[in-house]
């Protein structure tokens, strides 16, 4: 099949790139990025593979692309407020994205070839550590921390057999403490006894330790 051919497909498709991406982060969302190849994406476009090729390269070049979509969704640190609110505000986002797009959490910083979106990202990230007075290695120090710790908190959220206080007390209650004899696991029964009684919701724990890391920051600024 000649290019022209495969363009006249394409067309006649109604494909572009931007459709091609967004039905693939529709796809990898539904069914994560393992589910994720050329001709299945094809298939949900009521496409031809090769009509794809036209858009995207290759598999790497689609993953970039969605990334840099995921990357365009987190909201940047605002300026005109300090360091803090703004990585706050930044991190508390990258999360909510996180927790839509659960597929890109592995790739958001394994891409060699990032897109506009990633770069705007990273830039505004560093201008924000920067501008607030970290030095360059301390403001690399920070961004790894929080970064680290959004990713890892995104990934352990994902796997949690629960999302909310109500689901957390009902997972305790009926699975957890018949697991737990009370004269062998006294602080574990405590706990969860304390954590139900409390209303504990799990999604709340985020930000505690997001705050944490913040005010840990703080002295090493002013130290810059």
């Amino acid at each position: 099949m000649s290019v022209r051919e495969q363009r006249q497909i394409a067309s006649d498709a109604g494909l572009s790139k931007q459709r091609v991406v967004v039905e693939a982060i529709r796809l990898a969302d539904r069914e994560g990025v393992d589910g994720l190849s050329m001709r299945r994406l094809a298939g949900t476009l009521g496409a031809g593979a090769m009509s794809l090729y036209h858009y995207v390269a290759s598999k790497e070049e689609l993953l970039d692309a969605m990334v840099d979509i995921v990357f365009e969704e987190i909201e940047l640190p605002p300026e005109g407020t300090d360091w803090q609110s703004a990585m706050r505000r930044r991190a508390v986002s990258a999360r909510q994205v996180l927790v839509r797009h659960p597929w890109a959490n592995g790739l958001m910083e394994s891409r060699t070839s990032p897109g506009p979106a990633n770069l705007r990202h990273h830039e505004a990230v560093t201008a924000c550590l920067r501008q607030a007075g970290f030095s360059v290695l301390m403001a690399t120090h920070a961004n790894w921390l929080l970064d680290s710790y959004v990713y890892g908190f995104a990934l352990q959220e994902a796997s949690l057999p629960f999302d909310t206080a109500d689901e957390f007390a009902d997972v305790i209650e009926d699975a957890y403490l018949s697991q737990l004899p009370p004269d062998e696991f006294p602080y574990l029964n405590e706990s969860a006894a304390a954590l139900v009684a409390a209303g504990f919701d799990p999604a709340e724990e985020f930000v505690f330790g997001l705050d944490l890391i913040l005010t840990a920051l703080e002295p090493l600024r002013a130290s810059a």
